[in-house]
């Protein structure tokens, strides 16, 4: 049956869901987009319930990506062009949108192997940095993702568009940044601060052992924590009248020069 009416009680939940507090409250995240509803298919992830709508739909085989959700006994939901636009958060929606259970990982949950390249983020605030840094971390086959003290969620629209979906495709462990160093230690891992203080320049850091690299918020850097704390302080160099980089762009740099020194492919 196709939902013409924006008071129907799903219509109105869906759209609640733009709300970090509602999401936090039902532990759950509005993914739109079909390539990332593919993502968190692959992943395992079971959609709550799908919304779609025929007249965003471009060319190509929409029927098998209908059958895997249904498969999974998720409910789906056809809407019209007005009610999509409602819940969509997207400026030009393909269609696509579904509720998944929010990501609910501990560091206890994660897997490491012999020589790990692991990222910490620390105090983050704003999305489209922290969906880039994921995005980056996939295409670098990063190990884990640490995400310390966050004042974002992962269920933030903007986190889940410039992310292209990697909140699924990456193991998160979600802790407080005491708690990451102590567990990094424990584990033998090496902690790289990313900081304008450090001594050494990022290309010069010994990246090939097993690391954590470490990234702070967008105003006020790395806490004192992480400065202190960590066994090696690094920077990228800067030569114009600039004092720092984007921080999705320093650990883009960072987590490449790994990538380079390890003589990943």
């Amino acid at each position: 049956m196709l939902i013409t009416s924006l008071h129907n009680p799903k219509i109105k939940y869906a759209a609640s869901l733009r709300e970090s507090r509602q999401r936090k409250k039902d532990r759950v995240m509005l993914v739109e987009g079909r390539d990332e509803i593919v993502m968190a298919l692959e992943s395992g992830a079971k959609p709550q319930m799908l919304f779609y709508c025929f007249d965003f739909f471009g060319e190509g085989d929409h029927s098998s990506l209908m059958e895997q959700i249904v498969q999974r006994g998720s409910g789906t939901m056809e809407v019209n062009k007005r009610v999509f636009e409602k819940i969509a958060y997207r400026e030009n929606p393909d269609g696509w949108l579904a509720i998944f259970p929010s990501i609910q990982m501990t560091l206890d949950d994660l897997k490491l192997g012999d020589n790990p390249l692991i990222v910490v983020v620390e105090s983050v605030e704003k999305p489209g940095n922290l969906g880039a840094i994921l995005r980056t971390s996939d295409a670098a086959n990063v190990d884990a993702l640490l995400i310390c003290d966050p004042k974002i969620d992962l269920g933030n629209p903007n986190v889940l568009r410039t992310s292209r979906g990697t909140v699924f495709t990456m193991a998160i462990a979600l802790t407080t940044s005491a708690e990451a160093l102590r567990w990094l230690k424990a584990h033998g891992i090496k902690t790289v601060a990313a900081t304008p203080e450090g001594a050494t320049l990022y290309t010069e850091a010994n990246l090939r052992q097993p690391i954590a690299i470490i990234v702070g918020t967008e105003k006020g850097g790395l806490s004192a924590l992480w400065r202190n704390g960590a066994d090696i302080k690094a920077r990228v160099p800067l030569f114009g009248k600039i004092n720092s980089l984007n921080v999705s762009v320093s650990t883009a740099l960072f987590i490449y020069e790994a990538v380079r020194q390890r003589g990943r492919r």
